[in-house]
């Protein structure tokens, strides 16, 4: 690898995990308001599959344009290389993490061995972490975190009319469907850091990481149901999202509230006869969250799980893996 160039998995055209190429890309310039980061880490997120797919199951006037080629990905964890002169806050060989660029489709390269990264969207690394824990936490944490806690942005909601609106959790139940995957650990443990009582739903051999994460009931949903178990909820993040969605208002107490995580959700009128808020909202790339975020995985209040880990060249083994499902935390790729 000469000085220009470094190790990426790029796409030339749109596929399944054999799309992604191993091979030499440019190293990014670096732009004013933005810091070079040499990556150690790589969190995987649906979004890099999805988009490596094309976004086909978007409509047509959502689907991202994009050029080719291009490099997946948006989580990372690694060293301060180098930091526009405009600057303030990060120095060369401090420790970082983050979301880069999120939501804009094939701008935040981050399977790679460098990143260039606006500022604004990294955070200092909490060192009580390693780099693969920090790169499992910036889009799960901060959808966690935009969520359930505090939205955070002004930025227009692509999925609804009014800005999403976190409600009030301490004292409340709130329910967490896929509860063990990347978002739903997460959020598990953010709900009960405000003092919720937390339903966690699952298969059954998630059962003791979740009680061990905090959650307060359990619901393996291979033997049952959970709109036949759970009621009187106070709020349901549905992790899953989709048009199944819609069945968790049978959980829900009337004036509770529906978080979906992905679009589906078609019962809009049922759930207004019930009083039942149904809101979504779009996870932004926040480096101050992200830092705030931080302070609880350092202080140990939050854990990031790790299902498995891959080198970066075995990005598509690493795909593989997550479209087999049944995932325990977050899938990492490791950059040496």
């Amino acid at each position: 690898m000469s000085k220009n160039s470094m190790k990426a998995i790029r796409l030339h055209e749109f596929g399944g995990p054999e799309v992604l190429r191993y091979e030499e890309a440019p190293l990014p310039e670096l732009k004013p308001g933005e810091v070079l980061v040499r990556v150690h880490a790589v969190g995987i997120n649906p979004p890099d599959w999805y988009l490596r797919e094309g976004y086909k199951d978007l409509p047509p006037e959502w689907q991202p344009a994009v050029s080719f080629p291009f490099i997946l990905g948006s989580d990372i964890s690694g060293v301060v290389e180098a930091v526009a002169t405009d600057v303030q806050g990060f120095s060369i060989g401090d420790e970082v993490f983050g979301m880069v660029r999120f939501p804009s489709m094939g701008e935040s390269a981050a399977y790679a061995e460098y990143v260039a990264a606006p500022a604004s969207d990294l955070a200092l690394k909490p060192a009580g972490i390693d780099h693969v824990q920090a790169s499992g936490a910036p889009m799960a944490g901060l959808t966690g975190w935009q969520y359930l806690i505090e939205l955070g942005h002004d930025e227009a909601n692509p999925f609804q009319p009014e800005s999403h609106r976190p409600v009030p959790l301490s004292g409340k139940t709130v329910l967490v469907n896929g509860a063990a995957g990347g978002v739903g650990h997460l959020a598990v443990q953010l709900a009960k850091w405000q003092g919720a009582h937390v339903i966690a739903v699952a298969s059954g051999k998630h059962e003791s990481f979740l009680r061990e994460l905090g959650a307060d009931e359990f619901i393996d949903y291979t033997k049952n149901p959970p709109e036949d178990i759970a009621h009187d909820v106070d709020l349901v993040l549905d992790t899953l999202g989709g048009p199944p969605t819609g069945r968790f208002l049978r959980t829900l107490k009337r004036g509770g509230a529906l978080f979906p995580v992905f679009i589906g959700f078609t019962d809009a009128e049922e759930a207004a006869k019930l009083g039942i808020t149904v809101s979504m909202t779009q996870v932004r790339s926040n480096g101050s969250q992200l830092a705030e975020f931080g302070r609880l995985l350092d202080a140990g209040k939050v854990h990031v799980a790790i299902d498995s880990t891959f080198p970066l060249a075995e990005a598509g083994k690493a795909h593989q893996r997550a479209a087999g499902g049944h995932i325990q935390g977050k899938i990492v790729l490791t950059v040496v």
